[in-house]
C-alpha cells in the first residue's frame, strides 16, 4: 500500500507570523509531498513495498545501493515529527515531564536551549536538530541531510526542528538563528515531547 502524504495537525496559517502559509504551502506541500512520491516510485514491486515507513528506513540506512529509498522514507518520517513538534501558541518553558528530565540532564531549561540552539545553528548545510532520549537521559543530537534518530534502536526522538533552508529562507533568508529563536519561544510543542515520553 502507497504511503501518502499525513495531514498537518493545524491549518496551513496557524504558525503565522513564525512560520507563513506560504513557507507551508512550498514545505509541506511540495517539498514533504515530493519526497512521498519518490518513495512510493522507489519501492514500488519491491519488498520494501507494505513495510511501515520505520521498517523501509531501518531496512536500507548504511546501503549506499538504497539511498534514494533511505533519503526519500526518513524525509517522509522527519518532516512528519517535524510538524508535530510545533503548534500554535507553542514555545516557551516546557511543563511536565519532559521538563523535570531536562532540568535533572542539563540543569535548567536556560542550558537546554543554549545546547538546542548551538545543535540547530553549528548544524552544517542541511539537516536536523533533535532532542532524544537514549541511554535513560536525555540529549540534544543533530543529523546530517535526511538522517534521524530512527536508525538508532537505543534512541526516542522527543522533538525535532528542521534547519533545511527551505524549512525557513521564505521567512528568515539566511537567519537561521532568528527562525530558531522563534522555534523555540513561539513553536515546540512541549505537550508532543510528553507524549513521546511514553
Amino acid at each position: 500500500m502507497a504511503f501518502e502524504l499525513p495531514p498537518l495537525p493545524y491549518e496551513k496559517s496557524a504558525l503565522e507570523p513564525h512560520i507563513s502559509e506560504n513557507t507551508l504551502n512550498f514545505h509541506y506541500g511540495k517539498h514533504h509531498q515530493g519526497y512521498v512520491t519518490k518513495l512510493n516510485a522507489a519501492i514500488e514491486g519491491t519488498d520494501l513495498d507494505g513495510k511501515s515507513l520505520e521498517e523501509v528506513i531501518t531496512a536500507v540506512s548504511g546501503d549506499s545501493s538504497k539511498s534514494g529509498i533511505f533519503n526519500n522514507a526518513a524525509q517522509v518520517w522527519n518532516h512528519t515529527f517535524y510538524w508535530h513538534s510545533m503548534k500554535p501558541g507553542g514555545g516557551g518553558a516546557p511543563t511536565g515531564k519532559v521538563a523535570e528530565l531536562i532540568n535533572r540532564d542539563f540543569g535548567s531549561y536556560e542550558e537546554f536551549k543554549k545546547a538546542f540552539k548551538d545543535k540547530g545553528a553549528t548544524q552544517f548545510g542541511s539537516g536536523w536538530a533533535w532532542l532524544v532520549s537514549a541511554g535513560g537521559k536525555l540529549h540534544v543530537t543533530n543529523t546530517l541531510n535526511a538522517h534521524t534518530p530512527v536508525e538508532d534502536a537505543d534512541a526516542t526522538p522527543l522533538l525535532t526542528m528542521d534547519v533545511w533552508e527551505h524549512a525557513y529562507y521564505l521567512d528568515y533568508q539566511n537567519d537561521r538563528p532568528g527562525y530558531i529563536d522563534h522555534f523555540l519561544d513561539n513553536l515546540v510543542n512541549w505537550d508532543f515531547a510528553n507524549e513521546n515520553l511514553g
